[in-house]
């Protein structure tokens, strides 16, 4: 058992006690999801009270159909009837006529428990549920994305699953969410509180309509928790599936990832980036005219330093300028090296000037806002190359935004660059258009100031062809 299907099955033995009564599970594919939630828990619970109704839905009724055969099953081993010693089914050592078994629905004999099992859209007039399973309302990306298959989905289950629990009725959903507008996403609409918990102490704050949400993604974003421990860019499970792996499937279908991988049902809308190009040799591009880097001085405690240095390049190939009216050449900025932290001045300040003369850098830019002045006195008796302290005035949100275009095709990223900057790669890559739902926006700032300084200013020389004075120290 993997360290977190600890914490999963410890969470869903809150939910089996009663001490949730609404919860929701996000886990990616083959981790063990429906082991849990659709199998172990409806029998573990049948065997603590084999009085309880309760009902498993899925997409297709086939499904559904799966998960109580399966059950079934738990039911009828040797170490179940050894636990769990008066919840038993008809025809396993016990043979009523009046109690039901088959791959619809199977009753408890001697007492009033059953479980259910049900397609999406499909009928419980007159029956009574203790607690709702979920599981999986959607096939795929196709019906998760679909205007009316989501709509007939809702009204299912505020029509029909929600008609038929009482006060103290419980329900466990665990699903793909596809879409923003899902069932969970009209839940939350609707007023419904949903308290995400990443620690035990988080239940504390759960009331007794809340629903409880579980996420594990299967790529860690953010920081450790106690829920969740790893590093950011760590598998959920690296010994079924490696961080390697997860990374390549990534790469097939990044917004397919986020929702079925990352529990994240954000659209490719939704997203400021999308593919970036890799290079292995920067005579691919063109010819290096000049090197430089663009470093954004951490603003407060937990902001990320980031600092980049690059080649500019100049293409062969032209476009017709709209600004100048001038046909140009092509350039880009090839990324050679990157240091993304949270160390504090004493550890960047050596660090970063030592990245500058390892790649040879000839201009340094430095924000000079907040920190930047101070760091800027510090690092440039540290470099072999001239340091330009400026500061940045214009609105952060308008630059980023009306850049973007330019960055995602004129910054180009060495090949492996996912896994060599794995932190700044998951930042830039899950960076959304909706600003006030980023944490951070250091390394989007970064490449949004070298496109500005680098590729707008239109420059296919060296830096003294546009700053007199700026040379590389001997």
């Amino acid at each position: 058992m993997c360290e977190f299907h600890k914490i999963y099955y410890s969470v869903l033995n809150k939910f089996a006690d009663g001490e949730i009564k609404k919860l929701i599970i996000q886990i990616p594919p083959q981790h063990g999801k429906s082991e849990g939630s659709s199998r172990l828990l409806p029998a573990f619970m049948l065997g603590q009270n084999p009085n309880l109704k309760i009902c498993i839905a899925s997409y297709s009724t086939t499904i559904a159909r799966d998960f109580n055969l399966n059950v079934q099953r738990i039911l009828e081993t040797d170490v179940y009837k050894y636990i769990f010693r008066h919840t038993r089914l008809n025809g396993d050592g016990v043979n009523v006529h009046n109690y039901t078994r088959t791959k619809d629905v199977f009753e408890i004999p001697h007492f009033g428990g059953s479980l259910r099992a049900v397609g999406r859209g499909g009928s419980l007039t007159s029956k009574t549920v203790d607690v709702s399973i979920l599981d999986d309302v959607y096939k795929d990306y196709a019906e998760g994305n679909s205007p009316i298959i989501r709509e007939a989905a809702w009204k299912w289950y505020t029509t029909v699953v929600r008609t038929r629990l009482h006060n103290n009725s419980r329900e466990l959903i665990v699903f793909t969410r596809w879409h923003e507008d899902d069932l969970i996403g009209r839940l939350e609409k609707s007023g419904e509180k949903i308290v995400d918990v990443n620690c035990w102490a988080d239940f504390d704050t759960v009331g007794a309509a809340d629903w409880v949400r579980l996420n594990f993604p299967a790529l860690k974003v953010g920081e450790p928790t106690e829920f969740d421990p790893r590093q950011e860019g760590e598998a959920l499970w690296e010994s079924r599936h490696s961080k390697e792996k997860l990374f390549r499937q990534k790469e097939l279908d990044p917004v397919q990832f986020e929702c079925l991988f990352q529990g994240n049902p954000i659209s490719a809308a939704g997203f400021l980036y999308h593919y970036f190009k890799t290079y292995v040799s920067a005579a691919d591009f063109g010819t290096v005219v000049r090197r430089g880097s663009y470093t954004d001085v951490a603003d407060e405690g937990d902001d990320f330093l980031c600092s980049i240095s690059y080649d500019v390049v100049k293409s062969d190939n032209t476009i017709f300028n709209e600004k100048t009216k001038k046909v140009e050449n092509i350039m880009f900025v090839l990324v050679r090296d990157i240091i993304f932290t949270q160390d504090n001045i004493e550890v960047t300040s050596n660090s970063v000037p030592l990245m500058w003369n390892v790649t040879g850098t000839e201009c340094n830019y430095i924000e000079s806002n907040n920190g930047g002045s101070g760091f800027y006195k510090i690092v440039s008796r540290k470099t072999l190359g001239h340091c330009v302290e400026f500061s940045q005035t214009a609105n952060k949100e308008s630059r980023i935004l009306t850049c973007a275009g330019g960055v995602n095709n004129q910054i180009i990223f060495p090949l492996g660059w996912e896994t060599r900057w794995e932190k700044f790669y998951f930042h830039v890559k899950h960076f959304l258009r909706n600003f006030k739902a980023n944490k951070h926006d250091d390394g989007v700032d970064t490449l949004t100031g070298i496109y500005e300084k680098e590729i707008l200013t239109y420059n296919p020389g060296g830096y003294n062809n546009i700053r007199k004075g700026i040379k590389r120290r001997n």
